[in-house]
């Protein structure tokens, strides 16, 4: 399991993060366990995803740089832990392998979704979920309306390049992005900046999820979902595991992911 560290302030959190500590006897023991088991022969996914079970910080400074793994308390941004895990062991994974995992989500083991499940613990797993819904599905409804409002306007007969990231939070959630931000960041009690970290756009992303599930009738909800996953599925993007249930209704989303909205 994830434990949160004590935070400071949200003000001195959003401006300039305090260093978080990351000597962990139990995060040492699972980058121990990834490069043992790897040289006594185990597939390195397999070794990873073990690694991932272990792991038990939040977030982290590493040689200079901010790692947070778990978005909003709840939300498990496992690729991002993936790729911390991954520069221990560097020079013993194939690139092709990794990169295709790291930058694509494409794992080089088509594995069960219980058997990914077993190996990074059910809590994890539920935290992937929650983040796999609220921020990768909530990006990609944002791109698959973003690309219905440019065929509408081709379709017109308008070829100028239109404003698409407008047009699509207002479809979406009534609103536009900039309005958005500052509610969401009046809602943290973030700094009202002229820029934004990577790491707060996903904080946002899953926001905007839990605004949309707010604001949402199911149906619509529904709707949405099943847009965004099929554009993911377009566009080559490859889960780790498939749904169980291939019925893609508004209650198939984890309710933990919710209950903040």
């Amino acid at each position: 399991m994830i434990k949160q560290r004590q935070r400071p302030t949200r003000q001195a959190t959003a401006s300039k993060p305090a260093e978080i500590a990351i000597a962990s006897p139990v995060n040492a023991e699972a980058i121990r366990h990834l490069e043992e088991a790897i040289a006594g022969g185990q597939h390195w996914y397999i070794a990873l995803l073990e690694a991932i079970g272990r792991w038990d910080t939040a977030e982290e400074i590493y040689n200079g740089r901010r790692y947070r793994y778990l978005i909003a308390g709840e939300a498990f941004d496992w690729l991002l832990l993936a790729e911390r895990l991954c520069q221990a062991v560097d020079d013993r994974l194939p690139d092709n392998e990794k990169n295709a995992l790291l930058f694509h989500g494409k794992p080089p083991l088509d594995l069960p979704e219980r058997r990914f499940k077993e190996l990074i613990g059910s809590i994890k797993y539920r935290q992937y979920l929650n983040y796999f819904y609220g921020v990768t599905v909530e990006e990609a409804l944002i791109m698959a309306v973003q690309a219905e409002v440019r065929k509408e306007k081709r379709a017109s007969g308008n070829y100028k390049a239109p404003d698409t990231t407008t047009e699509a939070y207002r479809r979406i959630y009534g609103a536009t992005k900039a309005i958005l931000l500052r509610r969401f960041r009046r809602d943290k009690g973030y700094p009202q900046l002229k820029t934004t970290t990577l790491t707060e756009l996903k904080e946002f992303s899953y926001w905007l999820f839990q605004y949309r599930f707010k604001h949402s009738d199911k149906a619509r909800v529904a709707s949405d979902t099943r847009k965004a996953l099929n554009w993911l599925k377009c566009n080559g993007f490859s889960r780790q595991s498939e749904e169980p249930d291939s019925k893609l209704e508004s209650n198939n989303v984890p309710t933990a992911a919710l209950a903040r909205g």
